[in-house]
């Protein structure tokens, strides 16, 4: 993938059509893109999707479901495999640690926001394949350095980089392509596989880095995740995206502009937004400080602290099996809410740890805000994807993930600087205000009044 977005979407574009309005077969494609043909025969279907074959929709969804398990896989390996390659092989302390994980950051806050519009612009299934490609060729070259004894701190720094600007393709084009593969009554349940497939990872990956580089090293993690990432491209491959119609492109900032706008004056994705910022911001000034909190204050051993970390990882995974269910018995506002009452509930929980040093609360406290986030992220996404004209997901979604991301620096920054000054346990004190508050923002917005998901937006 090119390295300016903009020349991306120049080459990667359709031709227009004489009324200024273009479309993709069922394959997603327009022809060729850099020189390289990724088309597919297809017979155009005027029917609209909700008349469509269901089986060949559901195969589609199913070949992204498990496209998303390997690529979700794939990062969570090497994201934790790296560290440990620069502190074993390298002597990295933390600042280098710190380099690299600043540089797998800054692709969310510097291109979410362009490849959102480049996928409303183009094909998301393009997008995604292209993404994939250069996580899957930064972790082949990640993968022949180790291999020849050429690594280095810039190395894994700048493939690190590369690596995460795939990532942030494939984050933005995922969920906007959802819509298009099931129906609206199924978008909860597909939402909830995604983010099963993203939990399961993010709970599994690390350990999984870890046994690999001890047991074998670090070339067989290097080479798993190189696999994992191009069996995800197969998979994106034999995908189908059905036909859409696309107005002709205006100048990005104004697209975006546009995607802006509407998000902010549509009033239930404005709460979401909201609460989403404010949650992120509380996480991590919890984050920043917890593990010296639980090392100084609590008490606990390393192993204990691994397992209450651990514990957020199941929390996900939990979240995401009971999410389809949620749904089913609680009114949708309702379903909403779960997640920052959780989340809240899981930080009183850490709090009441200023008065009871007791591991099982700090395990607790992280497997309720695992539950909470996982729960919020399929039925938030789910309204979102609703409420959103289809021509909009992308730009609508990279402002949420550019602003999210966003949010993580500023409440670990915000943790550090209170730690430092006030202690540990203020951070957890501060935390608490700010989890309230993210709870309070959802508690009394109109989106509690859902009964059930809104008419798609066209």
């Amino acid at each position: 993938m090119p390295g300016r977005v903009d020349g991306v979407a120049t080459q990667l574009g359709p031709t227009p059509s004489r009324k200024g309005n273009r479309s993709f077969n069922h394959n997603g494609m327009g022809g060729r893109d850099m020189g390289v043909s990724l088309t597919k025969p297809f017979v155009a279907d005027s029917r609209p999707m909700s008349q469509t074959n269901t089986m060949n929709l559901s195969s589609s969804f199913k070949n992204l479901a498990w496209a998303n398990l390997a690529a979700q896989s794939a990062e969570q390996l090497s994201l934790a495999a790296t560290p440990i390659v620069a502190v074993l092989l390298l002597g990295a302390g933390a600042g280098e640690v710190g380099l690299m994980a600043t540089a797998q950051t800054l692709p969310f806050l510097l291109f979410s926001l362009p490849l959102g519009v480049f996928s409303d612009r183009h094909s998301r299934r393009t997008l995604m394949l292209w993404a994939e490609g250069l996580r899957g060729l930064a972790l082949l070259c990640l993968l022949i350095l180790v291999l020849t004894g050429q690594v280095s701190i810039w190395g894994l720094t700048i493939l690190g980089f590369l690596g995460a600007l795939g990532t942030v393709g494939f984050s933005v084009a995922a969920p906007a392509l959802v819509p298009a593969l099931v129906q609206p009554s199924e978008l909860s349940r597909a939402n909830g596989r995604l983010e099963l497939a993203r939990s399961t990872a993010y709970a599994a990956g690390p350990a999984l880095a870890g046994s690999l580089v001890a047991w074998a090293g670090a070339p067989l993690a290097y080479a798993l995740a190189t696999a994992l990432s191009g069996s995800a491209m197969v998979l994106l491959w034999r995908l189908s995206e059905p036909a859409r119609s696309l107005a002709a492109p205006r100048h990005p900032l104004q697209e975006l502009k546009d995607g802006a706008r509407f998000m902010w004056h549509e009033p239930r994705l404005r709460v979401i937004f909201n609460c989403a910022v404010a949650w992120n911001i509380a996480w991590f000034v919890l984050q920043a400080a917890y593990v010296p909190y639980a090392f100084k204050v609590l008490g606990l051993s390393a192993a204990t602290v691994g397992v209450t970390l651990g514990a957020f990882g199941v929390g996900m995974v939990t979240g995401a099996v009971l999410a389809p269910r949620t749904t089913r018995l609680l009114p949708l506002g309702r379903a909403i809410q779960m997640g920052p009452t959780l989340s809240l509930c899981a930080s009183l929980t850490m709090a009441s740890t200023l008065i009871w040093h007791v591991e099982w609360l700090a395990v607790l406290s992280y497997l309720l805000v695992g539950l909470g986030s996982t729960t919020w992220v399929i039925t938030s996404t789910t309204l979102r994807q609703t409420v959103t004209p289809p021509a909009m997901l992308g730009r609508v979604g990279a402002i949420f993930l550019t602003c999210n991301m966003g949010a993580r620096p500023i409440g670990a920054a915000l943790g550090g600087l209170v730690g430092a000054q006030f202690g540990e346990s203020a951070c957890i004190a501060l935390a608490l205000v700010l989890f309230t508050i993210q709870f309070s923002l959802i508690l009394r917005a109109p989106i509690s009044q859902l009964m059930a998901l809104p008419a798609q937006a066209k």
